[in-house]
This record gives structure tokens, C-alpha cells and sequence, in this order.
């Protein structure tokens, strides 16, 4: 079987001139080797609405077969158009996406957008608004599985703490970086460390709801 992955940034590879940044659906391949293939569509700065615009969506429904998994992840960069505000247009584009798996016959699972780092007074502020809860009511209304990263990342940072969180991060000082010469803090984008770690999470999850689907196939009448 095939995961199929449609998300943002924090999903997508980087270019080798970014290294170490990265999006953990480039680290989720080496956790699924045994029991699935996973290709990786997500683009940075992608929308749920430039998603399909710009034809990666179709991309993907292409290569879709029966059974297969596909994962979707937005809501950073929808946050930031007006049009695409979380219970009206991304709401509407994640529907739309979920009914699209569905017609060719996959296995639709949303995932909460990862939460950036961003602390008050020692606690991870939660920094994307109604995004995650639609996601999760998206969930409950459609009957999908949903991979609550935001809630899993948050809590991650929470126990990291301040100080050992940022090493999830791209967190270089000038002259550390050849790209980002003049150093560079960024709380949105994932260190490989941190990036291995979500996408270890995302195996663990989806090896359950996996196991659990073909469990309820094989014992429908």
C-alpha cells in the first residue's frame, strides 16, 4: 500500500542548500519501510486552495489507488488568507478533499497542523487559532481518522521546555549557516531532529489506524 502525503512546508522536503530544515513527511519513509511506500507531495507555502490550483493535488489523486492512505495536513499558510479562514474556505477545501479520496477509493486522515514554538511565562502558546478545532470537528462530522499533531507538538514542547525545544527548530547564529548567513530564528520550520521525531509519531499513529481498518475490512459480511 502507499501513503500519500498533501501539506505545507512542514511536511514538504527542503532544497539541499536548506539543510538541515526540514518537513517530517521527508523523515516518514524510513518508519513505514515494512508496511508501506510513502510519497510526499506537500510544497512549502502551499494552501489547501494552491494545493489543487497548482495541479499537486491532482498529482496525487493520479497515483491513488484503492486502499491506499493519504494524509493531509494544512492550515499555516491558510491562516493567512482572509478567504481561507478556518470554518469557511479551509473547512470547505478539506471537505472537498476528503470526498475526492473517498471517490477513488483511499483512505482519507486528517492531521492538526503542527504548533509553532512559541512560549509565555514557560507554556507553548497556541499560536493557530480555530484551525486544529476544525479539523477535529471535520473529523467527528465525516467519520475520519484524525492525527492530532498540534495537541501531540504542544505537549512536546511543553515537556522540552524553552531552552531544549529549540533544538526541534532552525535555530542558527550568524555565520553557523551558509544559506542564512546572518543567522536565522525560525519557529516554524523543523531541524531534522525535530522533524524525525513527528514523523516517528505519524508512523506509530498510522500503523494503529491502519492495522485497525484492515481489521474492520476483514470481518465486515
Amino acid at each position: 500500500m502507499k501513503i500519500l502525503l498533501a501539506g505545507d512546508s512542514t511536511v514538504a522536503g527542503c532544497p539541499s542548500y536548506e539543510y538541515p530544515m526540514s518537513g517530517w513527511g521527508a523523515h516518514l519513509a524510513p518508519e513505514t519501510y515494512r508496511w508501506a511506500a510513502v510519497h510526499n507531495y506537500a510544497k512549502g507555502g502551499a494552501t489547501t486552495e494552491s494545493f489543487r490550483e497548482e495541479g499537486r493535488w491532482q498529482e496525487l489523486l493520479h497515483q491513488a489507488v484503492q486502499g491506499d492512505v493519504i494524509l493531509i495536513q494544512f492550515g499555516h499558510n491558510d491562516q493567512k488568507r482572509e478567504h481561507l479562514t478556518a470554518r469557511t474556505g479551509y473547512a470547505e477545501n478539506l471537505r472537498r478533499m476528503v470526498a475526492d479520496v473517498r471517490s477513488k477509493g483511499g483512505v482519507p486522515i486528517l492531521c492538526t497542523p503542527v504548533e509553532r514554538r512559541h512560549f509565555s511565562g514557560g507554556i507553548p502558546l497556541e499560536t493557530l487559532g480555530e484551525y486544529p478545532a476544525v479539523v477535529r470537528d471535520l473529523g467527528g462530522q465525516l467519520g475520519l481518522e484524525v492525527i492530532d499533531l498540534n495537541q501531540w507538538t504542544r505537549a512536546l514542547y511543553l515537556e522540552l521546555g524553552e531552552g531544549r525545544s529549540k533544538e526541534l527548530f532552525f535555530h542558527f547564529a550568524p555565520g553557523e549557516h551558509a544559506h542564512w548567513v546572518g543567522g536565522l530564528e525560525d519557529n516554524t520550520h523543523f531541524h531534522e531532529n525535530g522533524a524525525r521525531l513527528i514523523a516517528a509519531h505519524v508512523s506509530r499513529e498510522l500503523e494503529t489506524l491502519v492495522l485497525g481498518l484492515r481489521v474492520t475490512t476483514a470481518v465486515q459480511p
